[in-house]
């Protein structure tokens, strides 16, 4: 196939064998360990009687390959688990069950994504905002005073670590000025506006964070497309310089961002440990760092996966925002 589908074809194939490999990296690394697997993914509180059930539902007996399939066949088609008196079913995708609380990882996951993706959500929508607007100004203002402070913020923005960010906005919007309250997670279906409100500390701490770096990224890029021969004939022509900037040179250093973004959504979704633990928001990274404290392997495994799929999910995304900024990508 050519043109625009068989470009599609070709990553969306891609992104399944990315998929395949990670569940397989995932499952070495985690159930193909040294030491008893059937006692390390149940946890050090299991009984006995407990660990060997395990060791029957991971099938520890069978060859490696035996046991790869059935944990993909569990992702794919679900499965059964005995739960001691009776089995319950684990509909496809199926993560397993949380030896801590018996519940499907899968619910567990559910329960706490909304959190994360709104805070990566609204979070991405401001350092794009911010980033990319002050590397344009940035670029556009080169030699200037302009550049100067600009330049001095987004290495003071890089530099800040996110707690420090959160808890200084803690102190002086929600302490001193008292302007917000401080951070209570609120379901966007039971109130949008309050949700929005009690998320705004958190979207500018991240927010602030990661706009340093597309700043950078951005005024590197458009420097380099400023220096373009296509950009000096437009100016040749007599293109004013704001349409230079907003309609051409843009567009042509939107793609390194575009991959930057990709990559920071992804790893945000289960990255933004500081922030969910700084404002207390019951997110992804806050219960995989329980998990792993209280050596929950299923849940650990099942948040990672999740977090995978999300980084392969959201560079597929930009491949294709790849195509449409510029259509010579679909030739490649």
């Amino acid at each position: 196939m050519n043109g625009f589908g068989g470009f599609l074809l070709r990553r969306t194939i891609g992104t399944l064998a990315t998929l395949l490999a990670i569940s397989v990296i995932v499952y070495v690394v985690f159930y193909v360990t040294p030491g008893n697997v059937a006692q390390i993914t149940c946890g050090p509180r299991c009984s006995p009687e407990q660990v060997h059930q395990v060791a029957l539902q991971l099938h520890l007996d069978d060859p490696l390959y035996v046991r790869y399939w059935h944990f993909l066949q569990g992702l794919v088609a679900g499965q059964d688990y005995s739960t001691g008196t009776s089995v319950e079913h684990c509909s496809a995708p199926c993560l397993g069950l949380s030896y801590q609380t018996d519940q499907q990882v899968l619910g567990i996951i559910l329960t706490r994504l909304p959190v994360s993706l709104s805070l990566v959500f609204g979070a991405m929508v401001l350092w794009l905002v911010l980033g990319v607007g002050t590397g344009v100004l940035s670029a556009w203002r080169r030699g200037r005073l302009t550049e100067r402070v600009l330049t001095a913020l987004t290495l003071a923005g890089w530099a800040t670590p996110v707690f420090v960010i959160g808890l200084v906005l803690m102190i002086v919007v929600c302490g001193e000025l008292q302007l917000l309250p401080f951070p209570q997670y609120v379901k966007f279906t039971d109130d949008p506006e309050q949700w929005a409100w009690n998320l705004l500390l958190p979207w500018l701490s991240l927010a602030l964070i990661e706009a340093a770096s597309f700043a950078r990224l951005t005024r590197a890029s458009m420097l380099e497309t400023l220096a373009e021969d296509h950009i000096r004939t437009f100016r040749a022509y007599g293109v004013g310089e704001r349409s230079i900037v907003g309609r051409h040179a843009l567009r042509g250093a939107l793609a390194p961002v575009i991959a930057l973004n990709a990559n920071n959504f992804g790893s945000a979704v289960g990255g933004a440990v500081l922030t969910e633990t700084l404002f207390g928001l019951p997110g992804l990274g806050q219960e995989l760092v329980h998990a792993v404290n209280v050596v929950d392997l299923p849940v650990v495994v099942g948040m990672v996966l999740v977090i995978g799929f999300f980084v392969v999910l959201a560079n597929a995304v930009a491949d294709v925002l790849y195509a449409v900024a510029d259509r010579r990508v679909v030739l490649t």
